[in-house]
């Protein structure tokens, strides 16, 4: 169990249970009336701190390297998942994972940004950085979805398309720009879901939407808090101040109406219990397409438009004459 700074009091009581528990193990000690105090001690104190989530410390929850990545979901929610491959003109990007499955049932066509469960992994999906082919991997299969009349379901968890020269050369902005475009007018339900990292461009490439939902400990942003504070201060040392001012977490986004709904994870984090938090997006998703399948496309359509047209905030002058 990974604990990051701030739960450093629930690491302290972690630790000593398994004192505890070395003890009993060897002079054969009951000690589990302590134990049990001491978990309950642990449950509260989890509950305080959660509670009092600074928006950096929501950021380096999403990041958490135990947090359940793209094909935990998909292995966990859908069945009969088959993968698709490639962007028919590169190669296949492995930061972008997606391919044909059942919800419940429905025929469904999912895809995200996969990053890898260690070193190893990490280095192949490229750290969850897609490159354009990824992008133009991720707009075929919402093709094959519209054409077999298939909802379409996205999950976002990135740290920003990939910025390298190579990507830039193969048109890394057009691909982000024309998924932006087509999405709009996808005939199909399209569900998005920001289930760690939601970055800029590499976001926002499979995050339009009938429905935009966060998870509760997640963030949305066009640039990163270190990014920021490199630029504003010349280095990575006011990262804290930059989530703050950036205003990045699910609940800032819910309440300038960037995003729908905001979904609730388990205390302690996605991470502290992976089964539970699956089975709150899966319900989220089978609800959502059940409303949205109720609306004719064209009317998503518009309705999809009319969002996007509300979003941000403008002050209208009147010029002298």
């Amino acid at each position: 169990m990974q604990f990051l700074d701030f739960e450093k009091p629930l690491e302290e009581l972690y630790a000593q249970i398994s004192k505890l528990k070395e003890m009993a193990a060897k002079g054969k000690v009951d000690v589990s009336s302590s134990v049990r105090e001491l978990e309950t001690v642990i449950e509260k104190t989890r509950a305080h701190i959660f509670e009092n989530l600074t928006p950096w410390q929501r950021v380096q929850l999403s990041r958490h390297p135990d947090r359940p990545y793209t094909l935990f979901y998909i292995e966990k929610i859908f069945r009969n998942f088959t993968e698709l491959y490639g962007d028919r003109q590169v190669k296949d990007d492995k930061a972008m994972v997606g391919g044909m499955a059942e919800l419940e049932g429905m025929p469904v066509m999912v895809m995200g940004q996969q990053k890898g469960i260690n070193t190893k992994m990490r280095q192949m999906r490229n750290f969850g950085m897609a490159n354009p082919e990824g992008y133009r991997k991720a707009l075929r299969l919402m093709k094959i979805a519209e054409k077999f009349n298939r909802p379409i379901i996205t999950f976002i968890d990135t740290p920003g398309a990939f910025p390298g020269l190579e990507a830039e050369e193969r048109g890394q902005a057009e691909a982000i720009a024309r998924n932006l475009f087509e999405m709009v007018n996808m005939k199909v339900p399209v569900i998005c879901v920001i289930i760690g990292e939601g970055a800029s461009g590499g976001a926002l490439g499979i995050g339009i939407g009938d429905k935009v939902a966060m998870l509760e400990n997640t963030w949305y942003s066009v640039i990163s808090p270190e990014s920021c504070s490199s630029i504003l201060w010349r280095n990575w040392n006011f990262k804290e101040k930059a989530a703050e001012q950036l205003r990045l977490t699910s609940q800032d986004m819910s309440g300038f109406g960037l995003v729908d709904d905001v979904i609730p994870e388990p205390v302690g984090g996605a991470h502290a219990d992976h089964s539970k938090m699956a089975e709150t997006i899966k319900g989220y998703l089978v609800n959502s397409i059940a409303e949205l399948s109720n609306i004719s496309p064209d009317e998503r359509i518009n309705q999809r438009i009319e969002k996007l047209s509300k979003m941000g905030f403008y002050d209208e002058i009147e010029l002298p004459a």
